[in-house]
């Protein structure tokens, strides 16, 4: 998709959140390789969590960061898939006011050219919390470079044409 370089760049402010009962932070390469795109992008990770597979915890978090003014967005990896832990989606749609469906739907497309029908069983998703975007993306290293190489890399981008998100952040809290 077009950049149009005529037009300034603007960072924004991206918290990071891991979900897993078994990483550590030393372990968490899927975390370090989103941190790695979003400084190289020119953003700013603004704060870095690693939290258990539990949805109470998550939508604690979820809640301290929407309600922080200076974040954003929130990027998750892990905890999208099918098995009883997996309780990423179900964390957001506790905080959400919106669900953003595309995003789910582009990155399964993105997917399938790389692990076929095991596609399906991927819960990756993106929502709107009271201004405040949220994707969450699975845990593997793969899935979090197609999340970012094929979407939020271009759409985090407010030189991105047609449009982007982060020329709708400072309207997504209009009435």
């Amino acid at each position: 998709m077009p950049i149009d370089e005529s037009r300034i760049f603007k960072p924004i402010n991206i918290a990071l959140l891991t979900v897993s009962d078994t990483r550590t932070p030393k372990e968490d390469s899927s975390g370090d390789i989103l941190a790695e795109r979003i400084e190289k992008k020119g953003h700013i990770l603004i704060d870095r969590k690693l939290l258990r597979d539990d949805k109470s915890v998550l939508v604690a978090q979820l809640h301290q960061w929407i309600d922080n003014e200076e974040v954003d967005v929130i990027i998750t990896t892990g905890g999208t898939g099918l098995t009883g832990r997996d309780i990423t989606p179900e964390a957001l749609n506790a905080v959400k006011d919106k669900d953003i469906p595309g995003f789910g739907e582009l990155f399964r497309y993105l997917s399938i050219e790389k692990i076929g029908t095991s596609t399906v069983q991927s819960r990756a998703c993106g929502v709107v919390a009271r201004g405040t975007y949220i994707f969450a993306l699975p845990g593997s290293n793969g899935a979090v470079k197609d999340g970012w190489d094929g979407i939020l890399d271009s759409q985090l981008d407010s030189r991105h044409r047609p449009c982007n998100f982060v020329e709708l952040i400072p309207r997504l809290l209009e009435k």
